[in-house]
């Protein structure tokens, strides 16, 4: 089955009392039961809720997996993950990495014995190097969060397999439509649902995918005794925007390029962080792994100030200033002050993440409309 077929059909079926070709929406708590321990596969909703089953269905199929898992939150679902492991294990993280992502590891996990490195994963061997006899996993964004950066999944993958280690991929920039990391030797693809895989900005959800069937019933144990699932309300409308994120990402990915290269060619702009560019530093990498480039992108303007960046933002009509990422409508960002502000100050600009730095999550509109949006503000700066 193809991908644009599968985003709609994949591991779905019509609903059996009924026939109805939407999955339902149940909204309920608890089942009954004839006897004691006897039910129709369904006892309370933490566990098992049908909306919810339907959903972890296509989240599978998207990302031809197995099995897949819905929680609460992008967050919750890596929460979930790391939850595998035991006080003085070691993980290995990109340097460039999801704010949020950096603030669990660092501020929650980091009490609890566990012990992560930060390395730049352009180059595979920097993992390598970072291996130590109680790494237990890479995770690894892919592009990255802010930065733009493309690793080389097949390559780490083949480094972790080399030392019985788990590689986890964050696939939410890129999605199931632009690469499928589990194809490429990955043992766990998350997603932050809320962004493309929903793609209306109207729900928070987190997903994992997973093929081994072991370690898919360690995590579904945690997702459920943890707790931190979606509802049946989020998970109906996440398999309705499943439904188009195929057509969404084709048209997000030309818009993309489109802005990418306006802005390239800018004389108020000092560099454009998007892998379909061929100034792109791993421009080879990515036409090697990608399908398309996507339609996220990070700027910087040569007036490096932070006022300079606020003057903009504070000034576009089309784009919309907000935190997120992945919906219909294009967003701007300011990493430094919103979603990376978590990150040490030091930190963030030893890789890159400066005052002038801009993130677009460039949605379906028109591009025109979205390039002259860009060309006024530039023009005030």
């Amino acid at each position: 089955m193809k991908f644009n077929t599968k985003v709609i059909h994949g591991k779905q079926q019509h609903e059996p009392a009924t026939g109805s070709v939407m999955v339902p929406i149940y909204q309920t708590s608890t089942y009954a039961q004839s006897s004691p321990g006897k039910h129709k596969g369904y006892e309370y909703s933490r566990g098992e809720n049908p909306t919810r089953d339907a959903l972890e269905n296509a989240f599978a199929a998207i990302e031809n997996a197995k099995h897949g898992l819905a929680f609460g939150s992008g967050l919750a679902a890596i929460d979930c993950v790391i939850r595998l492991f035991s006080p003085n294990d070691h993980i290995i993280a990109g340097d460039d990495l999801y704010g949020g992502t950096y603030r669990m590891f660092t501020k929650i996990f980091s009490k609890y014995g566990l012990t992560f490195s930060f390395v730049d994963m352009n180059n595979p061997e920097n993992v390598a190097k970072a291996i130590t006899k109680n790494t237990k996993m890479i995770w690894l964004e892919t592009p990255t969060n802010p930065l733009l950066k493309v690793t080389d999944i097949e390559a780490v993958t083949k480094i972790a397999k080399e030392n019985n280690l788990i590689t986890a991929v964050d696939n939410t920039f890129a999605t199931p439509y632009i690469h499928n990391p589990l194809d490429l030797g990955a043992d766990i693809v998350m997603h932050s649902a809320t962004k493309y895989l929903g793609g209306h900005s109207d729900l928070v959800m987190g997903a994992l995918m997973v093929n081994d069937n072991a370690l898919h019933q360690q995590l579904k144990f945690i997702q459920f005794a943890a707790g931190a699932i979606t509802g049946p309300m989020d998970s109906f409308l996440a398999l309705r925007g499943v439904k188009t994120l195929a057509i969404r990402m084709e048209r997000h990915s030309e818009n993309g390029m489109k802005v990418a290269t306006f802005l390239e060619n800018h004389p108020k702009v000092a560099e454009v962080f998007y892998p379909g560019l061929t100034s792109h530093p791993n421009y080879e990498v990515a036409k090697k792994q990608m399908r398309s480039f996507g339609g996220m992108l990070s700027f910087k303007l040569k007036d490096n100030s932070q006022a300079a960046a606020f003057k903009l933002l504070e000034n576009l009509n089309v784009f919309t200033l907000a935190e997120s990422l992945g919906g219909v409508e294009s967003l701007a960002n300011h990493p430094s002050t919103m979603t990376h502000a978590s990150i040490p100050e030091p930190e963030r600009l030893k890789i890159g993440i400066t005052e002038s730095l801009i993130r677009l999550s460039v949605g379906i509109e028109d591009a025109t409309d979205l390039i002259a949006d860009l060309e006024q503000v530039l023009e005030m700066i």
